[in-house]
């Protein structure tokens, strides 16, 4: 992303915004809440147009103007508040939207082998038959993974993920982080928790009032600085 500017109402969410993210890496977007952190990944995923300024995949400049571009570009966006229809199946959700030999029927019994196959190679446990309604809010968090994984997506969006999980949950979806970079992704964690920051991102790119403030090798880095970063002074 390149020189990306955005604006609400006379409020500079982004500010000329430079953003890059490679495959094999975890690079976290850190600031605290209104930063602007969030509204650079919705322009990414589509959810946003910029005002001005450059988005390229792969080395080609892309007009990204919805979701639907996004995911062609092999880009998804997991958010907050999950996307999932509660009163459908597991297998349901992940198959909205896909292209059907016979269509309007989608063939359940294909999804439902590559659900597990993703399941298994990404130690995202998930019981395809289950309806969404009765899943936990971790559950429903790996089925939203598992619905961009199922489109084969190569960069992926995680915004805020561990607010609405368990200790346990989120070392586990740490495994899964790590082991969607080893293969070769991208994975762009959103947050503010500096300890996460620290514990599974390769790189940091810090934003502060829309504007790019620092970007760093996580490793050279340690919370007391990046905490400065955030807030624009020093920390006692």
């Amino acid at each position: 992303m390149r020189g990306i500017t955005k604006r609400f109402a006379g409020v500079v969410a982004n500010n000329s915004v430079d953003f890059t993210a490679y495959g094999g890496e975890v690079h976290a977007l850190l600031g605290e809440n209104g930063a602007g952190k969030t509204t650079l990944m919705n322009i990414l995923y589509g959810l946003y147009r910029a005002d001005s300024g450059e988005i390229l995949v792969r080395g080609e400049s892309l007009t990204i103007r919805s979701p639907k571009d996004a995911i062609a570009a092999k880009i998804a966006m997991v958010h907050q508040h999950f996307e999932l229809v509660p009163t459908l199946t597991v297998a349901e959700n992940v198959g909205l939207g896909l292209k059907a030999e016979r269509e309007p029927f989608l063939n359940l019994v294909g999804v439902v082998k590559r659900i597990d196959e993703l399941a298994k190679d990404y130690g995202l446990p998930v019981n395809p038959d289950a309806t969404v309604g009765e899943l936990s809010v971790g559950e429903r968090q790996r089925v939203e993974i598992i619905k961009a994984l199922y489109r084969e997506t190569d960069t992926l969006i995680l915004d805020e993920p561990t607010s609405v999980l368990t200790p346990q949950e989120v070392e586990g979806l740490f495994q899964f982080i790590r082991s969607m970079a080893a293969k070769g992704k991208a994975v762009v964690v959103i947050t503010h928790k500096l300890p996460e920051v620290m514990a599974v991102s390769d790189r940091v790119t810090v934003l502060r009032h829309g504007e790019v403030v620092a970007r760093l090798k996580t490793k050279e880095s340690n919370p007391n600085e990046l905490a400065e970063k955030m807030v624009g002074r020093e920390i006692p």
